[in-house]
């Protein structure tokens, strides 16, 4: 007999996650614990943006790998009674004092995780050099003073306390650490923390699992709640850090912390059918999702769910506007990298929304714990093209092209639906589709989630979750090379969105993306 077996299957089970549904407010995030402090604080009489703030610091605490106070980001909040989103730019800047020099090439492509020409000692990746101006914190100040109802301190206690409570030591810590863990145990404190005994820390064999403390991060949270946010940028948190940065040997200067401030602009608009698409637009990956908004107008919209020919033009407009994205713009991160950004979603009683992308860009960042702060920091020198002469090359002070993406669309000037995702390059496709899913083919945010996807992360070759039929397969793979892949935890073939849409009957529903374990949407009771 001939045997030909089957693909691998990594998961024998049908993945689903619950929606919430309520007429009041509602936080959507990567880990449910978060999601609950955001609305702990709209309970405690606080707004969007208090819970959104709230949400993304106690991240900090509980999904240290996807972003936190050494991240960067950018948000659109649309007030209730407002016609217009605005946007909180907190992306990504090299430090004033970075030398592209620094950066040798050794004339090789990493073809493993990363797919930028190689530099020396992997320094753009990680270490005290691949750090950008952490510009997190900035932003969730800057959100706070301008339309913030609670007082700082009773905004950040849930993150504290999560924080003194520490990181669960579940299966999906375990995980996330142990990718990192070759790198993680380079930089002594973050190999203490993260790597005790010289391995990742494991969930016991039965009973629940236990914690485990962030190093001097619950300090740090209590010192910012007293001091302030900005005490990270001028006062005992900003010392600390630029010490400790100086210690290692980074550039990250006292300067460059002092200088560091978000800004407020308004959305970009673009109309589609019918509504209104509120974009983040600049650096981000809003001008490419412009591009494939274009395309797809006149694409086949008639039915409930999206048919061969749809998923066929999608395939081909994103790959035409990732052509020029990448000839262009310059490219925003290595196709093949581990991208570890975080997403959340908020709206209030009110109507505000928040949709919110933070990252530190790598999983783990930088992968370098500053021992003074507890503060693990990104690596979004990575994002910038360690070759010269490229429209994304590295310079000092200079701002990187990124894949985030927090989209909004409204009706009449009203907000009805707020979105992102996390999954670097994945990111876009996973937006749309979710968005497209839910506004233009009426499905309810349940079906919408769960509905499978493509993705289309370069011009060459396309994605395509193995839960889709037959038909669509085929026009997929008539037109492109196209990948058949799993939906799942790991591998993560996939953006990780998240979603929270208002019905014209004041009705309120979000989902997070069913693969990502941790996640969970949570509405006001």
């Amino acid at each position: 007999m001939t045997y030909q077996p089957a693909p691998h299957v990594t998961q024998n089970w049908h993945l689903s996650k619950p929606a919430a549904t309520g007429k009041r407010g509602m936080v959507v995030a990567q880990a449910k614990s978060a999601a609950e402090a955001g609305v702990a604080v709209l309970d405690a009489g606080g707004n969007a943006v208090d819970a959104a703030v709230a949400t993304a610091l106690a991240l900090a605490a509980v999904e240290p790998w996807n972003s936190g106070l050494g991240g960067i980001g950018f948000a659109l909040v649309h007030r209730a009674g407002q016609r217009r989103a605005d946007v909180v730019d907190f992306g990504p800047v090299a430090p004033r004092g970075l030398d592209p020099s620094t950066f040798k090439l050794t004339g090789k492509v990493v073809q493993d995780l990363f797919a930028w020409p190689q530099v020396e000692g992997d320094a753009n990746i990680h270490g005290p050099l691949s750090v950008a101006i952490p510009s997190a914190p900035a932003g969730y100040a800057k959100m706070h003073a301008e339309w913030g109802r609670l007082p700082l301190r009773e905004v950040m206690a849930p993150a504290i306390a999560l924080a003194e409570r520490g990181l669960p030591q579940d299966w999906f810590t375990t995980l996330k650490v142990a990718n990192s863990a070759s790198v993680l145990r380079l930089y002594p404190e973050s190999a203490r923390i993260y790597l005790p005994n010289g391995l990742p820390p494991v969930p016991p064999y039965q009973g629940s699992p236990g914690f485990f403390r962030l190093g001097n991060l619950p300090a740090t949270l209590r010192r910012l709640s007293e001091a302030g946010l900005r005490d990270y940028y001028e006062g005992e948190i900003a010392a600390s850090i630029a010490a400790d940065m100086k210690a290692l040997g980074g550039v990250l200067s006292a300067e460059d912390l002092r200088g560091c401030q978000a800004r407020i602009l308004p959305a970009t608009e673009v109309a589609w059918r019918g509504r209104t698409m509120q974009l983040t637009g600049g650096l981000t990956a809003a001008p490419t999702l412009a591009q494939v908004l274009a395309r797809m107008a006149d694409a086949p919209y008639g039915g409930k769910a999206p048919s061969a020919a749809w998923y066929a033009a999608l395939a081909r407009a994103m790959r035409a506007a990732y052509d020029d994205r990448l000839n262009n713009l310059g490219d925003a991160e290595p196709k093949a990298a581990e991208s570890c950004t975080t997403h959340l979603t908020v709206m209030d009683a009110e109507g505000t929304m928040v949709a919110m992308t933070t990252t530190l860009l790598s999983s783990m960042g930088s992968r370098m714990v500053l021992p003074g702060s507890g503060v693990l920091m990104n690596n979004g020198i990575m994002w910038f093209d360690p070759s010269p002469g490229k429209p994304n090359s590295v310079a000092p002070g200079k701002r990187p092209l990124t894949n985030m993406l927090p989209v909004m669309l409204a009706e009449d000037g009203r907000p009805v639906l707020a979105c992102g995702a996390s999954g670097g390059r994945r990111i876009m496709a996973a937006v749309f589709q979710l968005l497209t899913f839910a506004a233009d083919f009426g499905m309810d945010v349940t079906t919408a989630a769960h509905h499978p996807r493509i993705d289309v992360s370069d011009p060459d070759r396309v994605s395509a979750d193995r839960r889709l039929p037959a038909d669509v397969l085929a026009a997929l793979a008539a037109d492109s090379p196209t990948e058949v892949v799993e939906h799942g935890a790991v591998p993560i073939n996939f953006a990780c969105p998240n979603i929270i849409v208002a019905g014209s009957d004041g009705i309120r529903h979000g989902i997070s993306d069913a693969a990502s374990p941790w996640s969970a949407a949570v509405a006001q009771a």
